[in-house]
């Protein structure tokens, strides 16, 4: 986030600071990440990390469930894992000792402290003492080190200056997250000691400026929120800038450990994240400090505002008890009721709950007992009104209540937007369904839904205080968990079904096979050999696969393409014979000939001396691969799979001019094309 953002809930007001969350180094990390679980996804190979990613637990716990696992020795690697080197980075001997075991090492180092790394190693190999201004137990530290052989001085305050080693001339850099203030502090000690120093600051310029702009709105702020873990040296910067100007500063990894009745307390709050803190847990945090102050039990807080409103306007301005009267006049608009007291009560006709096409005088007759709620006290003509509705409402909520406890689901319609979210009716119920829980996605507007009849769960109920409060959001989660079951019982291996491709790796296609994805592996799409899907397939392409195998548990399916055509070498004899001349097209050159296509998965080589009716030194001076050539079958050897071809038999047979025709054209072709690397 790189924008002021303002929340205002009444008198309370929510900032979230300038440059906040995420930094370029630890974005581009966790990215790397993501794209090898993907890479991987039909592989055995192992998924590390060497050392966590990111100091988020919530992030660590999603990636383990991917199948990413923390290393801390390379020791613990073999030739069948990947690591991944975190955005700290490591030392030259850590690194070495990780390309030495792993399979493949992942550098995911961010761009500055690598520009760290280049700068320590030349240093110290011009023979400067190098020093390094930061933490010495941070892992960007020990990484930065181990440029230079570990031989740095690691500066961690300006007292420690009198103990660097005077012999040899000073280079000096900073650990990218640190507070500027201490950089400052430790430069001028230098300077006094080491005047003619080399100083490099090397300070990230996110991390100061997200220190910057935390530092001005904790001024400005009552309570400050510092959203990331107490293990990220960058957050506990934040903690530190913060609370040196805002006593009431708070550490909140995530919406779970933010201190409550704290927030109910300060009117303006302000929200800074450190750079592993992911855009949706400060979206969450938000959401849940939004939703605690609107549902706050204060009179003055605008949600109970919105509800004593909702409640006047149900329960009519004067609330009054159950009764019980015998009916004494009936007409078609009202009926009138002998309370027992000096006042007769009136039941109009919108007071009733009537179906269509009933009416009054044919549900009501003299002498019946009726029960009522007591709407107002004197009608203005000298009646209490009353309302059969009201009692209704009473069973309505008893519906409410039997559907929170069973867990079930209601319909309910949607009134109109108010803060924080929309008011929702059920039959003559109010309720509230916050913005987070309208939808499966993130809403910003409720515009969409208003008018629409929802499907919810009711997630918490006060008929005392008339407030009900619903989730969409936990009816689609259901929803969709059931279809994606539904779908996997009504597949099976060996199924063919229509799909769609969507999306495009460098090792297939991911198809929607009616709700959920199956891949199709670039092995399975074709006989023969493809470089990428994109070769044979088209985004949003409808194709009829086969699934070849099935894992719910991983909830992966594989697909093929090909088997829905016959293997070309099953059918070789229905259409290929010893002596026909057929058209292919040049795929790959040897020494020895050249390999022609017939059709996908079916090649045949043209030995040197088949290429033309003269000597050929150099086959490429007769064809080019992606030449369209007529070749004569001389061979088929059906057991070893091989196809013997001749290009000058084939010319005998139909004459030199019908074979230069395609040739001379795909020369021209060649000439018009622009150069490309071979």
């Amino acid at each position: 986030m790189s924008a002021t953002t303002v929340f205002k809930y009444g008198d309370h007001i929510i900032k979230i600071a300038d440059n906040s969350g995420f930094c370029y180094g630890v974005k581009a990390a966790l990215d790397t990440v993501y794209r090898t679980i993907e890479d991987e996804a039909e592989t055995d190979r192992k998924i590390f990390t060497f050392g966590p990613i990111i100091h988020n637990e919530s992030v660590i716990t999603e990636l383990e469930e991917k199948g990413v696992s923390i290393c801390s020795s390379p020791e613990d690697l073999d030739a069948d894992s990947d690591v991944i080197i975190r955005s700290h980075g490591v030392g030259r001997e850590i690194e070495k000792k990780l390309r030495e075991n792993a399979g493949r090492v992942i550098d995911a180092t961010c761009p500055r402290v690598k520009r760290i790394h280049q700068l320590i190693k030349n240093a110290d190999e011009d023979g400067y003492q190098t020093v390094i201004v930061g933490n010495a137990e941070h892992p960007e530290i020990q990484g930065v080190n181990g440029w230079c052989g570990g031989r740095a001085f690691i500066l961690s305050s300006p007292e420690e200056v009198a103990e660097i080693p005077s012999e040899k001339p000073l280079y000096v850099v900073a650990q990218t997250t640190l507070n500027d203030g201490a950089w400052q502090k430790c430069v001028q000690k230098i300077k006094e000691r080491f005047p003619d120093a080399v100083i490099n600051r090397t300070i990230c310029k996110a991390t100061a400026d997200r220190q910057h702009d935390c530092l001005e709105l904790a001024k400005k702020s009552d309570m400050m929120i510092i959203i990331g873990s107490r293990s990220s040296s960058n957050t506990r910067k934040l903690y530190e800038t913060a609370s040196s100007v805002c006593k009431s500063t708070f550490f909140a990894e995530n919406s779970e450990l933010l201190p409550l009745q704290e927030i109910l307390k300060c009117n303006r709050i302000g929200v800074s994240a450190g750079a592993s803190a992911p855009e949706r847990i400060i979206k969450e945090v938000i959401a849940h400090m939004s939703e605690v102050i609107t549902n706050n039990v204060d009179e003055a807080n605008d949600m109970n505002a919105l509800m004593d409103e909702i409640e006047k306007t149900l329960r009519m301005p004067q609330r009054g008890e159950i009764v019980k009267g015998e009916v004494i006049q009936v007409g078609p608009r009202e009926i009138y009721v002998n309370l027992g007291c000096k006042k007769d009560g009136i039941i109009p006709k919108n007071e009733m709950a009537l179906e269509p096409g009933q009416d009054i005088e044919t549900q009501f007759k003299l002498g019946d007992i009726v029960e009522a709620k007591v709407v107002k006290n004197d009608d203005g003509e000298g009646n209490i009104l009353l309302s059969r509705k009201k009692i209704e409402i009473s069973e309505h909520w008893a519906e409410i209540i039997k559907a929170y406890e069973d867990k079930a689901f209601i319909d309910v319609k949607v009134q109109r937007e108010v803060k924080g979210g929309v008011i929702a009716l059920y039959k003559e119920v109010s309720g509230f369904i916050p913005m987070s829980q309208l939808n499966d996605r993130y809403v910003e507007k409720a515009d969409e839904f208003i008018g629409q009849t929802l499907t919810v769960k009711v997630t918490r109920v006060d008929q005392k205080r008339n407030k009900a409060v619903f989730s969409h959001k936990a009816y689609l989660a259901e929803e969709k968990s059931k279809k994606i079951a539904e779908i996997w019982a009504s597949l099976k291996v060996g199924d063919v079904i229509e799909g769609t491709v969507m999306r495009f790796t460098d090792y297939g296609a991911f198809v929607d096979i009616g709700g959920i994805d199956g891949l199709l592996h670039i092995s399975e799409i074709s006989w023969g050999k493809l470089r990428h899907p994109q070769e044979a397939l088209e985004i949003g392409q409808k194709i009829n696969v086969k699934i070849l195998s099935m894992n719910q548990e991983k909830g992966k399916i594989s697909l093929g393409l090909k088997q829905l055509t016959p293997e070309p070498w099953s059918v070789i004899n229905d259409n290929y014979k010893v002596g026909q001349i057929v058209k292919g097209k040049v795929v790959q050159i040897k020494e020895y000939g050249a390999f022609v296509e017939l059709e996908p998965g079916l090649d045949g080589l043209v030995h040197i001396s088949e290429i033309a009716p003269r000597r050929v030194n150099n086959i490429t001076d007769e064809v080019s691969i992606g030449d369209e050539v007529y070749t004569k079958i001389l061979d088929i050897d059906e057991e070893k799979r091989r196809i013997s071809l001749s290009i000058k038999d084939a010319q005998a047979e139909m004459g030199n001019e019908a074979e230069e025709a395609p040739v001379e054209e795909a020369e021209s072709e060649a000439e018009e094309a622009p150069a490309t690397e071979e």
